[in-house]
């Protein structure tokens, strides 16, 4: 089956070992292969509207985008359904947002469901308060988890249909220089 729809994430893998087990019964978007993550935009363009164009407007928009390490450092709520790890600093997921949004206008954050789109690595959802409530007093253990953001992955897929894949994934810029020492940056190949 064809895809329906795109989204861009960065992947957190140093999270899946305190998060997997949750979200594998806990978060729809598992059962559909995506892995654990920070949503950078969702729902993105149609597949069908994904061409070179697109993929090049992206690559220069996150090449603008330095590299960042971030810390998940608490389990947080929205109401009493969903339950996510907070990211921080969060201020570059949302540069990462506003970098795609402000290129492609016609795709907001969530459909333009919300007037602040939070940065959030999702634990689970619309399950028991409990049940979720457990998922954050086990996850909450192993706070804090470092990672380093080097790059956006963009995929694509059908809801609870069929396996989400990656189409594409794009590597940010060169983190800023260090403010001591002498300025240069090493470079990989």
């Amino acid at each position: 089956m064809e895809p329906t729809q795109t989204a861009l994430i960065v992947p957190i893998p140093e999270a899946e070992d305190a998060v997997g087990r949750f979200r594998a019964s806990l978060d729809r978007a598992a059962s559909w292969g995506v892995p654990a993550h920070v949503t950078v935009l969702y729902p993105f363009l149609p597949p069908q509207q994904i061409n070179e164009q697109a993929l090049a407007v992206l690559r220069e928009a996150f090449a603008g985008i330095p590299r960042f390490d971030v810390v998940l450092t608490h389990v947080d709520w929205f109401g009493d359904s969903v339950v996510w790890l907070a990211p921080q600093p969060d201020r570059p997921f949302r540069e990462l947002t506003a970098a795609v949004w402000q290129q492609f206008p016609e795709a907001p954050p969530y459909g333009g469901a919300h007037s602040d789109v939070v940065p959030h690595l999702t634990i689970g959802h619309d399950a028991d308060k409990p049940v979720l409530s457990h998922a954050a007093e086990t996850v909450a253990a192993h706070l804090p988890i470092n990672a380093a953001v080097d790059r956006v992955r963009l995929i694509a897929g059908t809801p609870d249909v069929s396996p989400w894949r990656t189409v594409c994934e794009f590597p940010l810029g060169n983190p800023p220089p260090a403010a001591t020492g002498t300025g240069l940056q090493a470079v990989s190949a």
